[in-house]
């Protein structure tokens, strides 16, 4: 009897071992084995959780969908599932994580609470959520100096917390970062309790930096008996690193090198794995850069860039990824899959100018704008939508006769909308533009522009191109003339606003290009209008002005005088001043500068011409972030002022009944031999630019409309339009 209670024993620890390997090899991967244990259907789609900005309705949770990892969807038109007053003590969160639980069927996310308008170390609390279908969630507020008031009573932020579970305590570690007054930011860890609405244990460190470095953004993912933290180092180059260990709470070796596959800012890493695959995709968020990247591994050490296979319709930052089932994913389209404006993802089709598409739901309306010339009685419009939603309408149709009716459908449900396509010239570049200046070439008899490349965040563009014209209607690429990395040695940063004229030197044609670069102006020369040009080496104007204590030195104008024959370079950001050019036009003519006096409207952007014995001024007011930049304008008897400044002078301002916002920073235009002027501006996107806050600002479109004059030489208003110049 012993020795068969014996053998019993034995063979009790055989399969009990058996079980520990199987739940071992069973979890490899941790939280994404843990989320399959019971989960009642295979994983089909991906939920992506984030929130998109800093203003204090970006400050939310949203959710998108996938269905391959790659291309997401926002739903909700891209509005947050709850709102952030009922859950927060701030009335913001940001970085939500989201994790299925252990029993696959429970879900737990915690947020950053936080307003990032208080300031940066503003925030000492995180809310700690729980739900059983995505979709309902309960919610608690942990403020860890009041709920540890004898050890942290001095943090002073409390960021990014995450969720993962601990197989062998049988509980959910969140961990996150803090900064205390001593700093840096170190990444802490603590278990929940059982309800989920609060913390069991005191906070420990989690991971001892070798550096010490501040340490944000921690991200673990278990595979190969190894956990691998993936975190932010904010003070040893402001990328993503990794530690490793074998044990949960400690441990953490950290690695050689970076894990990030770009040199811009990045943030908020997180990691998944894909559906049938042995791969994984780390993705991070290029916060400078107003996008995401996505690189994939199957080693967690090797990452490739897959970029070119991302999409979204969408602008997240830091958020996270889990895998979802098909009853899952149906029963979040059917609370948030909205059959509405958010459903269609491009129009497209012969001419369309798709950044200018409008959709009413109010109306149940689509405005198509198509440039001239583009045959309407027989147009096949491609409308892409998000994969839940399907299009009834199919086929060339007939335009000229008004609004055709489109059907959309989704889940039985349909909806029509009345979609009307007019030929519009405004905007007439395609794509992101800013800061127009135009100039007509008598060597290639054509017009060229030269705009500021816009749609960067921040302004943060690097390079500039020029478009050709025989007629200010149709335009033509020329590509990048000037790249700031590549053709300039003083510079490689913000690209803005540039000038050009056309001169003829020893009997040649030549062309000057002033330049924006780092808040300094430079000068390339080419031989052609469409370059390619060659910096000077230096900028022509590199510092403030002797007097000069305010503003920045950007925004240049050239002119040359018809009278004189004398060539003067304008520029200013908060002062307008002028320098005379040596007949080399690289150069400052010593001692000539001199600060304009166009009263307290100015702020940028100045533009010089002349006619009928006039020198005219115009300049921008407020700010290109404003709906209400616009332009306003002085005249003088002399390129060097002093200047009059009519009563009536603002010329050019927003039309809102026309959805027309923030007009400005514009240049002008002489039809060669004729009286017959223009006026080339950009504007906020349109539909879209009013309603994106700041970054309407860097994401401008150019325009063109005719100006004209009163008898005694006045300036008309110039009306902006969404028509522009029709062919003649």
């Amino acid at each position: 009897m012993i020795y068969n209670i014996k053998r019993m024993s034995e063979n009790f620890k055989i399969v009990m071992l058996g079980l520990l390997v199987t739940s071992v090899v069973s979890c490899n991967d941790k939280n994404q084995k843990a989320n399959d244990a019971g989960a009642e259907e295979q994983f089909t789609s991906y939920l992506f959780t984030y929130f998109t900005g800093n203003s204090k309705d970006e400050e939310a949770i949203r959710y998108a969908l996938s269905n391959d990892g790659f291309n997401y969807y926002a739903l909700n038109d891209n509005k947050p599932i709850i709102d952030s007053k009922d859950i927060s003590s701030t009335g913001g969160v940001r970085d939500p994580h989201i994790l299925r639980g252990a029993d696959g069927k429970t879900f737990y996310m915690v947020v950053t609470d936080m307003v990032s308008a208080n300031g940066w170390s503003s925030n000492r609390a995180m809310v700690l959520m729980k739900s059983t279908d995505l979709i309902h969630w309960s919610s608690t507020v942990v403020n860890i100096p009041e709920t540890y008031p004898d050890e942290f009573s001095d943090i002073v932020r409390v960021w990014a917390p995450q969720t993962i579970y601990d197989e062998k305590t049988d509980q959910y570690m969140i961990y996150w970062s803090m900064l205390g007054s001593q700093g840096p930011d170190i990444i802490y860890y603590a278990y929940a309790n059982k309800d989920f609405t609060g913390l069991t244990t005191t906070p420990k460190q989690l991971f001892f930096s070798p550096t010490n470095s501040a340490c944000i953004d921690g991200d673990i993912i278990y595979k190969d008996g190894k956990y691998h933290l993936f975190f932010k180092n904010e003070s040893q180059g402001g990328g993503i690193r990794k530690a490793v260990s074998d044990k949960l709470t400690e441990g953490y070796v950290q690695q050689d090198g970076f894990y990030d596959q770009t040199d811009a800012a990045v943030e908020g890493s997180g990691i998944f794995k894909l559906i049938d695959s042995d791969a994984y995709i780390l993705m991070y968020d290029m916060y400078t850069s107003g996008t995401y990247q996505f690189t994939k591994s199957n080693d967690l050490e090797h990452f490739t860039v897959v970029d070119d296979a991302i999409s979204m319709n969408f602008h997240p930052r830091h958020g996270t990824v889990i895998r979802i089932t098909e009853k899952e994913k149906q029963a979040l389209l059917k609370q948030w899959g909205t059959l509405d404006k958010s459903a269609f993802l491009t129009v497209e089709g012969e001419g369309v100018k798709q950044n200018n598409v409008d959709i009413n739901d109010q109306n149940n309306t689509m405005y198509v704008p198509v440039a001239p010339g583009t045959d309407i009685a027989n147009l096949d419009l491609k409308l892409k939508t998000t994969p839940w939603v399907s299009i009834v309408t199919e086929g060339p149709q007939d335009f000229t006769k008004g609004a055709v009716a489109y059907t959309i459908e989704s889940e039985g449900k349909q909806r029509i909308y009345k979609v009307a396509v007019h030929q519009d010239n405004n905007p007439v570049l395609a794509g992101y533009y800013a800061d127009p200046e135009i100039i007509y070439s008598h060597k290639t008899n054509k017009y060229y522009l030269y705009p500021t490349s816009d749609g960067f965040t921040g302004w943060s563009g690097t390079y500039f191109k020029t478009f050709s014209s025989p007629d200010l209607i149709h335009w033509t690429a020329e590509g990048v003339i000037l790249d700031l990395k590549k053709d300039v040695s003083w510079a490689d940063r913000n690209a803005w606003a540039p000038c050009a004229i056309e001169k003829k030197v020893n009997g040649e044609y030549k062309y000057f290009y002033y330049f924006t670069a780092a808040q300094k102006i430079g000068v390339a020369v080419a031989d052609n209008p469409e370059g390619p040009f060659v910096d000077s080496g230096q900028p022509i104007i590199g510092e403030k002005p002797e007097g000069i204590n305010r503003g920045q030195e950007i925004d240049p104008d050239i002119f040359t005088d018809p009278v004189s024959g004398k060539s003067y370079l304008y520029w200013g950001n908060g002062y307008m001043g002028v320098v005379e050019l040596n007949d080399d036009m690289i150069s400052v003519k010593p001692n000539s500068f001199k600060r304009l006096n166009p009263g307290g409207t100015f702020r940028e952007g100045t533009e010089v011409f002349y006619r009928k014995g006039k020198y005219y001024f115009l300049w921008s007011e407020d700010d290109t972030r404003s709906p209400n930049y616009r332009v306003r304008y002085a005249t003088s008897n002399s390129p060097t002022g002093p200047l009059h400044i009519p009563e009536n002078n603002l010329i050019l301002e927003k039309i809102p009944e026309a959805g027309i916002y923030g007009t400005g920073h514009n240049s002008v235009i002489q039809k060669p031999d004729t009286d017959i002027w223009y006026m080339v501006y950009h504007r906020f996107n349109r539909p879209k630019g009013i309603t994106m806050g700041d970054a309407a600002g860097y994401n401008r479109e150019v325009c063109i409309d005719k100006m004209e004059f009163n008898a005694d030489g006045s300036i008309k208003p110039v009306v902006p339009t969404v028509e522009g110049l029709q062919p003649q």
